[in-house]
């Protein structure tokens, strides 16, 4: 596995990374052990998790494999917070007292006294953006995480964001924007991708595989067992089940059965080596399917390929 500095920070991390998202619903404890002995094994080191993960299940479930294994400090672990459930839905809230108790909450459930990196999970437009930033302030004056950093925020808000933070006192830095980028969404790349060069943070890529279209499954239809076949994920899926984005798929085809390598191997391998990317946090239902992601890391794509990914994925954007 190969590592890298996030932005200019100190803070090293795999350049894949582990996702929980599933833990405790899709992924049950017997494969969730499984995918992170798989994970450590490979030499992985970063590992995403929120406390809405899994529908609430997921961090105290992972925080029994840690202790179990002992390995929390082999590992970067990333947090986050800004969604709640309530009444039923899933809803938005930056203030300080819900970001304060979902890190507690999170501390305990992982058994843990600190993380490594936790993040504003989305911007709240219902909360001064300087209530939510000043949670993450006192996060580190507290001692309950090391770095801090963002999640979903578009360029103007994220250099608004860091600016707001670097100014202070404290002088408490953002390292990160964690956003959803892939060859079938290269939308970062208008605005995230400029900031976070000029202010030397890193990214994080999540749903490197397009929401699975990237992994091939879709090239002939919509399997029953997959994600766009559930009323719950369709329109999520669906969006990137369009003709311009299936050439993409299919030129990442042609050139893995040049490679000798998967699709997605193809993917992950574009995606990890594109500017400010420091990791592409990749989310599996089976461990055999996380086995297939993390092979990516044997993959140098030659300059000839990436140059014709790079315009097809242009084309279909």
């Amino acid at each position: 596995m190969d590592y890298r500095r996030v932005g200019r920070s100190g803070l090293t991390v795999s350049r894949l990374g582990l996702g929980t998202m599933t833990w405790g619903t899709a992924v049950d404890s017997y494969e969730a052990n499984d995918q992170l002995t798989t994970f450590l094994d490979a030499g992985g080191t970063l590992i995403d998790t929120a406390p809405i993960y899994g529908d609430g299940a997921c961090e105290e479930l992972l925080g029994g494999l840690l202790g179990k294994t002992g390995v929390r400090d082999d590992i970067v672990l990333a947090g986050k917070a800004g969604f709640v459930r309530r009444r039923g839905q899933v809803v938005k809230d930056g203030s300080r007292r819900t970001l304060l108790d979902q890190l507690d909450l999170s501390l305990s459930q992982l058994g843990t006294d600190h993380l490594d990196l936790w993040q504003i999970h989305t911007p709240d437009p219902d909360v001064p953006l300087e209530e939510t930033l000043a949670a993450l302030e006192h996060a580190v004056r507290t001692g309950r995480t090391r770095y801090v950093g963002i999640s979903n925020f578009t360029g103007w808000q994220t250099g608004i964001a860091h600016t707001w933070l670097a100014g202070r006192p404290e002088g408490v830095g953002l390292i990160s924007n964690q956003v959803e980028y892939s060859l079938v969404n290269r939308d970062p790349e208008d605005e995230v991708v400029p900031a976070a060069g000029h202010l030397g943070m890193g990214l994080l890529a999540w749903s490197p595989l397009g929401r699975g279209v990237l992994s091939g499954k879709y090239r002939g239809g919509v399997p029953s067992d997959s994600r766009a076949a559930s009323p719950a994920w369709e329109e999520f899926v669906g969006a990137y089940l369009t003709p311009g984005k299936a050439a993409v798929v299919e030129a990442l085809a042609r050139a893995s059965e040049g490679l000798g390598v998967t699709i997605a191997h193809v993917a992950l391998a574009w995606l990890v080596e594109r500017p400010q990317v420091a990791a592409a946090i990749v989310g599996a239902r089976t461990t055999i399917q996380l086995q297939e992601n993390l092979a990516s890391e044997d993959l140098t794509l030659p300059p000839e390929i990436v140059q014709a990914l790079d315009d097809v994925s242009q084309a279909a954007r």
